[in-house]
């Protein structure tokens, strides 16, 4: 029997499966709650209602809490006192500024690959440009957005650079509260994925500069189509 106010071996067992139970249903629910943003069901400005999506994710309150946390951390809902939790809306100044950062960091990402990629780099990109392709000739929009990040996060991961690849995530998620506007149609997707090309090939060289400079003008063509949206 544990003394009065001492836990005995059990309790903090069971204490410890608890707290690992409710921070596994934290990461659920966050991933569920980012995907319903990031998809658009959750739109921007709109404010999260905990009963209603702890009934729709099947979990409790607290979880959804927590996890609106985790999505404020990483920019994606604002706090605002006595009034909730709303999904983040960026201004037309945060965007450019987002889209300006993530093109600097993409080019020295790309600059940086293009000096260190091997074959096994060059032929995994090279067979995310030819999926997005599929995906172009099937007009399957969203499953070009899923690859298109994945290109532009797999560039910052194998550039070597740790911080580089953190700074680039950290800034996506993000600019994809915006991204989903400029990718929308066959017209967009093939002149997105070209602009892939024109990296890849770059790095494929070992083209340094081009590579950087391909990379820039990706993403800040991307600001110039989202703008053209507006």
């Amino acid at each position: 029997m544990a003394l009065h106010g001492v836990m005995s071996t059990d309790e903090k067992a069971m204490e410890a499966v608890t707290e690992r139970r409710d921070r596994t249903l934290t990461l659920v629910a966050r991933d569920r709650l980012e995907e319903l943003i990031l998809t658009g069901e959750l739109q921007a400005g709109s404010r999260l209602n905990e009963l209603t999506l702890s009934r729709q994710l099947g979990v409790s309150r607290g979880p959804i809490r927590e996890a609106a946390r985790l999505l404020e951390r990483d920019g994606l809902v604002s706090s605002i006192a006595n009034q909730g939790v709303f999904v983040r809306q960026l201004s037309v100044e945060d965007a450019v500024e987002l889209y300006e950062m993530r093109a600097v960091i993409a080019g020295y990402a790309c600059s940086c690959l293009a000096k260190r990629a091997g074959k096994e780099e060059k032929a995994e990109l090279r067979r995310l440009v030819e999926e997005m392709d599929q995906c172009i000739i099937e007009v399957r929009e969203d499953d070009y957005f899923v690859l298109n990040l994945r290109f532009h996060d797999r560039i910052a991961e194998l550039s070597g650079g740790r911080r580089t690849s953190e700074l680039y995530s950290s800034l996506g998620k993000e600019v994809r509260l915006l991204r989903r506007r400029v990718l929308r149609g066959k017209d967009a997707m093939e002149f997105s994925n070209g602009e892939h090309k024109e990296i890849l090939k770059a790095i494929e060289l070992g083209d340094v500069a081009t590579a950087r400079d391909a990379a820039e003008q990706h993403h800040i063509s991307g600001k110039r189509r989202w703008l053209e949206t507006l």
